[in-house]
């Protein structure tokens, strides 16, 4: 495959990431996070199942043989990341909590310290006190000095929970071995449908009252960020590796942005300053200076 087609793949991939956001800001005024987090995995299990058989022609019988860590991920990453995101942006703005997420990285990168005792060098660490100074600024609207002076946004606050879910999620992602990418994909997405049903019948049905919109959105949200991006990341990060794939993250926020103000939402100086900040933090903690 030529390298072009993997860079697009790849900003495809952000892009539609960057799009649950504003269309699940849209979603979630309709369903409650439960409902979009059963809803998405639900539906989007449908099209995995049939997509791994196809593109990576698993041993199904062997892969079921790693349920305990599939749980854990369908528990981290599937039930508990996206319930905790639909419910920041019940209070905060698509770009706000696109904005928070991009700490992820750097706060993987901590996690990864204590965990597995890597090493961190005073460049990226300097990089995570840069990629907090930037949340901070997001968070405060530009106010630092009024830090403890001041009222958080509820979502913005929910969010960095969601970001320290991700970041377990992605160090329990780690030790899988054995399975396949979309094959774990589809089955932490049966295991997800599996435990949010008593949940979601205990509410009520919810998905038949959804608006033209909300159906776009809910449809948009099963297709794209769940199935395509999940796709074409794999197959670029088999053609590129990982870092290099994963350099794109940092377009989120601004994909994020422009789809946000594309669709009406206003742009804040603080946003794009916090946001600019985090970036170059974000850089720096996850080595992209450094020479290899």
């Amino acid at each position: 495959m030529k390298q072009y087609k993997v860079w697009l793949m790849l900003t495809l991939c952000v892009l539609f990431w960057a799009g649950n956001y504003v269309f699940g800001k849209f979603v979630v005024a309709e369903l409650s996070p439960i409902w979009m987090t059963f809803s998405r995995w639900f539906f989007a299990s449908f099209l995995l199942f049939p997509i791994a058989q196809v593109l990576e022609k698993p041993n199904w019988r062997e892969a079921i043989k790693m349920w305990p860590t599939l749980l854990a991920l369908a528990l981290l990453g599937y039930v508990g990341y996206n319930s905790i995101l639909y419910t920041a942006l019940r209070y905060t703005s698509s770009t706000n909590a696109a904005l928070v997420n991009s700490l992820n990285p750097a706060l993987i990168i901590v996690l990864s310290t204590i965990v597995f005792k890597e090493k961190l060098t005073w460049v990226r660490r300097g990089g995570i006190v840069i990629s907090l100074v930037g949340v901070m600024t997001i968070l405060t609207k530009g106010q630092l000095f009024s830090v403890f002076h001041m009222t958080y946004n509820r979502g913005d606050l929910i969010m960095l929970l969601a970001i320290v879910v991700w970041s377990l999620y992605s160090l329990v992602a780690k030790q899988l071995r054995g399975i396949k990418p979309i094959t774990a994909t589809a089955f932490a997405s049966l295991f997800t449908v599996i435990i949010l049903s008593p949940f979601a019948l205990r509410e009520g049905f919810q998905i038949q009252h959804l608006s033209t919109m909300g159906r776009i959105g809910m449809a948009y949200i099963v297709l794209f960020p769940s199935v395509g991006s999940f796709i074409f990341w794999n197959i670029s990060v088999i053609k590129v590796g990982a870092s290099r794939a994963g350099i794109f993250m940092n377009l989120m926020p601004v994909f994020t942005a422009i789809i946000s103000v594309a669709m009406g939402a206003r742009l804040y100086a603080s946003q794009i300053i916090g946001g600019a900040i985090v970036l170059i933090g974000v850089a720096l903690t996850t080595g992209v200076f450094e020479k290899k």
